[in-house]
């Protein structure tokens, strides 16, 4: 793993994540990552994870480092999801399955949320702009998480022929109302308000109060932090607790409403209408969405998840459905070693690579899918669908293996 650059508060680091540290009123310090590649609106790569993982563990070992910020460079974005053109490059039709760049770049950046969903110090998301894809992951994986009034977030893998990774299938589960299936499969673009209702947020502030953030973390006493309980967040002397008390002390920002908030009913009903190919007829009929809610059927936002999921890949919808029915009762461990299986698939697959090609590569947005949800729904379909969750791996050599056993960090927890 390579290491991560030195923590200093006077180095002028030209890397793809920066670190530095500043100090609280009462002498201990706040670690600061932010990720460096705004150009591309801070595209996770294997290289920003392994210097994420690294700092995360020196900071953990550090008594002075009570609290960590993570935030992204620029004005455009947070992180806009994983840097996917080295892997559509590595996605050639002789690559061996399983691709062996699929295997680093997921296995890199799954063992950097696996990382931060057990933490020990308060992890603070600074989650202005864009956050798609893996920086939702990202998100998903921090203890605290303030939203803006620019925060807009989606997970369109749909648009692209993949499935809702990054730890998606797990996050997407828990927010109430089946709304993170919807989703899911539609792509929607959420706003600020959103993230507080679907609990991927507790904060909202305005975009220009980040300096104030910080003002308050440091005047925060970090003296009376109780070390020989760490692990347990939730005393009142906890570092996460001190973190909380400062962050409800900030003025709430106004946000945008909440589409969520506005359309639960109508979206839970459509999410619980039958199976795939049920939700699928509805939402291929204009007719059903208006006679389902006339509101919904005629708000821009909504058309536009419409239109996304008519346009995206069948083979997305049908894994995406898949997975929000088979991960209901796992772990985040065991969600990100099923997520692996079918990330890996997808890129021995024609969809994923077609699908890039189509938005990113010759940007036609005509993308010639392998196949009709018709297809998927029918038992040589559903076999081919049942096919990506399967261990790619000859037998042991699963990259996340240990996270079925002993080894499992929830499982450490609980014994």
């Amino acid at each position: 793993m390579t290491a991560a650059t030195p923590a200093t508060n006077d180095t002028k680091q030209e890397a793809s994540v920066l670190f530095n540290t500043e100090p609280t009123d009462c002498g201990h310090l706040i670690g600061i990552m932010t990720l460096n590649t705004p150009k591309s609106l801070n595209a996770l790569s294997v290289d920003i994870c392994q210097l994420l993982s690294a700092q995360l563990e020196q900071w953990q070992a550090d008594d002075q480092v009570v609290a960590l910020v993570l935030k992204g460079a620029g004005d455009k974005a947070f992180c806009a999801g994983g840097d996917i053109r080295k892997l559509y490059d590595s996605m050639s039709t002789d690559a061996p399955i399983p691709n062996p760049y699929a295997t680093e770049f997921f296995s890199h950046e799954y063992r950097l949320y696996r990382q931060m969903h057990f933490y020990a110090k308060p992890l603070i998301l600074w989650g202005d702009g864009i956050i798609m894809g893996g920086g939702m992951g990202l998100m998903a994986g921090c203890s605290h998480r303030l939203v803006t009034e620019r925060t807009r977030f989606a997970m369109p893998e749909v648009t692209i022929g993949l499935f809702p990774d990054a730890s998606g299938s797990w996050f997407l589960q828990r927010i109430p109302a089946k709304t993170g299936l919807f989703l899911g499969l539609t792509g929607a673009m959420c706003n600020g308000s959103d993230a507080l209702l679907a609990n991927l947020a507790e904060y909202a502030v305005a975009s220009h109060d980040y300096d104030a953030v910080m003002q308050r973390l440091k005047q925060s006493e970090w003296n009376t932090v109780d070390n020989a309980n760490s692990s347990n967040t939730c005393h009142d002397n906890s570092a996460h607790s001190i973190v909380s008390r400062a962050l409800a002390e900030l003025p709430v920002a106004e946000l945008p409403d909440s589409k969520l908030a506005t359309y639960w009913q109508p979206i839970q009903k459509l999410m619980n209408s039958g199976g795939m190919a049920d939700i699928d007829g509805m939402l291929q009929s204009d007719e059903a969405l208006e006679q389902l809610n006339q509101d919904f059927a005629a708000d821009s936002w909504t058309q536009r998840a419409v239109a996304t999921y008519r346009h995206g890949c069948p083979v997305t919808a049908a894994l995406t459905y898949a997975l929000y029915q088979k991960v209901a009762d796992l772990s985040i461990e065991q969600v990100l070693y099923l997520e692996t299986n079918v990330a890996v698939h997808c890129a021995a697959n024609p969809d994923f690579k077609e699908g890039v090609r189509a938005l990113l590569i010759d940007k036609d947005r005509s993308p010639k899918w392998s196949r009709s949800l018709a297809d998927c729904l029918s038992v040589e379909g559903q076999a081919y669908i049942d096919q990506h969750f399967g261990d790619p791996y000859p037998k042991g050599e699963h990259p996340l293996s240990d996270w079925l056993g002993s080894e499992a960090l929830g499982s450490q927890i609980v014994r």
